[in-house]
C-alpha cells in the first residue's frame, strides 16, 4: 500500500466514527430486545401536589403493564418536587444508571435542557409530557396549552356578553402551561373592553388551593361583584362556595375551568339520577366549559418511548386533542371502561370516583385499555 492509499484508508476510518458512535448505542437498545431484556425506562416526576400528577403517574404505571409492553418495560419512578436543580441531579443520575429512555413532567421549559442534551448525547430517548421542554433533541407531547386557556376565555366572553368582572385562578408559576394557558386568556379578555379582571391568584393546580385563594379574593370583591370565573382547576369548588353562601344553585356564576369529575357531575341536568351523589357533588345544571390538560399524556409518552426506542419514526411533536365539554356534551360513563369512553362517556358516578377533584378526561384513542382503573389504581382494563 502507498502514502496515498494510508492516506485514504485513515480518513475512511476517521468519517466512520461519528457514525459509530451513533449506531453502537442503538444497535446495544436492538439488542436489548433480541436477547428478551426489558427497556429501562425512568419516569421522573416534579410537582406531585394535585389529583392530575397522581392520576398521570398512575396511568404511566398502568401503560406499563398493558399486554403490549408488561414483558418489555422496567419502569422505574423518580420525584423531584418544584425544584429544578434536584429533578437535574435524578435525570443525571438516570444516565449514569443506563436508562434506555426518561419520560418526565418538566418543572420548566429550559433549566432541563443540558442534562436533556446529555442524555440524548447517549442516545437516551427523553419524552416530556404535558408540559414542554425546548431541547431540540427531546419529544413533547402535550395539548396546545394556549388553545386551552383561549378556549376557556372566548367560552366565558361569550357567556358574559362581552362585559363583567372576572376573577382568575391560574395553575403552578413557572411552567409552561400555566403561561400560555393564562396568557391565551388575557389575549381573549384584551379584545373586550367591557370585561374586567378584578382578581387573580395561582390555585396549584389543586381543588383545597383554589378554594384558599378563591376565598381570599370573595372577601374583598364579594360573590354579588363577580360575574364570571376563569379557573385553571377550581369550578367544582367555586361552586360549591356559592351554595355554601346560600346562592340559588340555579343562578350559579358561569365557570371556564378544568374537567374535575365533580365539576362534570355539577353540568348534568339537576333532574339526573347519580349513583353516590351527595351535596355539591351532584348534577345542578352548572354554567360550565369544561376543558382538560388531558392525564394520559404520560402513559402516551411511555408507549412512543418505546416505539422510538424499537426504530419506529416517531414525530418530535405529539400535539393532543383538546377536550372541550359543555353541558350539551356531557355524557355520564356507567363503569369507565376504556371501551365505553370510546363510545363517548366522559364523566364518572360518585359511587366509583369518590374524590370531586379527580381529573375525568382520562380517554385517548391512543391508549387502548387504559380506563377508570387504570388513572384510579395504575392497572389496565382487565382482558
Amino acid at each position: 500500500m502507498n502514502l496515498t492509499q494510508i492516506r485514504r484508508s485513515l480518513l475512511a476510518g476517521a468519517l466512520a466514527l461519528p457514525m459509530l458512535a451513533v449506531t453502537v448505542p442503538a444497535m446495544a437498545q436492538q439488542a436489548h430486545k433480541a436477547q428478551g431484556e426489558k427497556y429501562k425506562i425512568y419516569l421522573s416526576m416534579s410537582y406531585i401536589g394535585n389529583d392530575w400528577q397522581a392520576e398521570a403517574t398512575n396511568m404511566v404505571k398502568a401503560m406499563a403493564k398493558t399486554p403490549a409492553l408488561k414483558d418489555r418495560v422496567n419502569l422505574e419512578i423518580q420525584v423531584a418536587g418544584t425544584n429544578a436543580q434536584k429533578q437535574i441531579q435524578q435525570i443525571n443520575a438516570m444516565i449514569q444508571a443506563g436508562a434506555d429512555a426518561i419520560v418526565v413532567y418538566p418543572i420548566s421549559p429550559t433549566a432541563l435542557n443540558q442534562v436533556i442534551k446529555r442524555a440524548c448525547s447517549k442516545n437516551i430517548k427523553v419524552f416530556a409530557y404535558d408540559a414542554e421542554v425546548t431541547e431540540p433533541c427531546a419529544y413533547n407531547v402535550h395539548m396546545d396549552q394556549t388553545e386551552a386557556g383561549t378556549a376557556m376565555g372566548e367560552w366565558l366572553a361569550r357567556k358574559l356578553d362581552g362585559k363583567g368582572n372576572v376573577v382568575m385562578i391560574t395553575g403552578v408559576p413557572g411552567t409552561s402551561v400555566d403561561k400560555l394557558r393564562t396568557e391565551g386568556a388575557k389575549a381573549v379578555f384584551a379584545k373586550y373592553p367591557g370585561i374586567k379582571i378584578i382578581g387573580e391568584a395561582p390555585g396549584m393546580w389543586s381543588q383545597a388551593v383554589a378554594r384558599t385563594e378563591l376565598s381570599k379574593l370573595v372577601a374583598v370583591h364579594g360573590w354579588d361583584k363577580i360575574d364570571g370565573l376563569w379557573m385553571q382547576v377550581g369550578c367544582y369548588t367555586a361552586d360549591s362556595m356559592q351554595i355554601e353562601a346560600g346562592h340559588d344553585a340555579a343562578r350559579l356564576l358561569p365557570c371556564a375551568g378544568e374537567g374535575s369529575n365533580g365539576g362534570r357531575i355539577q353540568m348534568l341536568p339537576a333532574a339526573t339520577q347519580v349513583d353516590g351523589a351527595s351535596g355539591t357533588y351532584a348534577p345542578m345544571n352548572a354554567p360550565r366549559f369544561s376543558y382538560a390538560s388531558p392525564p394520559y399524556s404520560g402513559a402516551l409518552a411511555l408507549k412512543l418511548a418505546v416505539e422510538a426506542l424499537d426504530g419506529k419514526d416517531v414525530p418530535k411533536l405529539t400535539v393532543l386533542p383538546l377536550p372541550k365539554i359543555t353541558n350539551e356534551t356531557v355524557k355520564l360513563c356507567k363503569g369507565g371502561t376504556w371501551k365505553e369512553m370510546h363510545e363517548g362517556c366522559n364523566v364518572f358516578v360518585p359511587a366509583i370516583v369518590k374524590n370531586p377533584g379527580w381529573f375525568a378526561s382520562i380517554y385517548s384513542d391512543q391508549t387502548e385499555g387504559l380506563g377508570l382503573d387504570a388513572a384510579l389504581n395504575g392497572e389496565p382494563d382487565p382482558q
